[in-house]
């Protein structure tokens, strides 16, 4: 009878099968008809470290004009100038090719990285 015993203690420990429930699938949350206000952006005021006039050297002026400028006008001009005389490298678009006027400003040097224009400009801009 032990041996009875112990074979229905085995069978009553097997764990039962797992009945997967069916769960309802959700309902979606009704949709709110909340209108969502634009808030009107402020117009950007031009820091006016950037705005102030600067006197250009003579070497600069050669390319941008004499009268002073502010630093954002000089850039520009310094692109027009650029891009009317065909100076940005064909290759790579990021250099600049220094023609005779641009050299100088350039401190000499032959070819300059756009991001590097802004620092030898500061130098010719008072």
């Amino acid at each position: 009878m032990a041996t009875k015993k112990k074979a229905a203690k085995k069978v009553a420990k097997k764990p039962a099968k797992k009945v997967a429930k069916k769960v309802a699938p959700k309902k979606a949350a009704p949709k709110k008809a909340a209108k969502k206000v634009a808030k009107k952006k402020s117009a950007r005021k031009p820091n006016a470290a950037f705005m102030k006039p600067l006197t250009p050297s003579a070497e600069l002026a050669a390319v941008v004009g004499s009268k002073p400028l502010p630093r954002t006008e000089v850039v520009k001009k310094i692109w027009v100038y650029i891009k009317a005389n065909k100076l940005q490298d064909a290759k790579n678009r990021r250099m600049i090719n220094a023609d005779a006027k641009l050299k100088v400003v350039f401190g000499g040097k032959a070819q300059v990285s756009m991001f590097d224009m802004a620092k030898h400009l500061s130098k010719h801009l008072k």
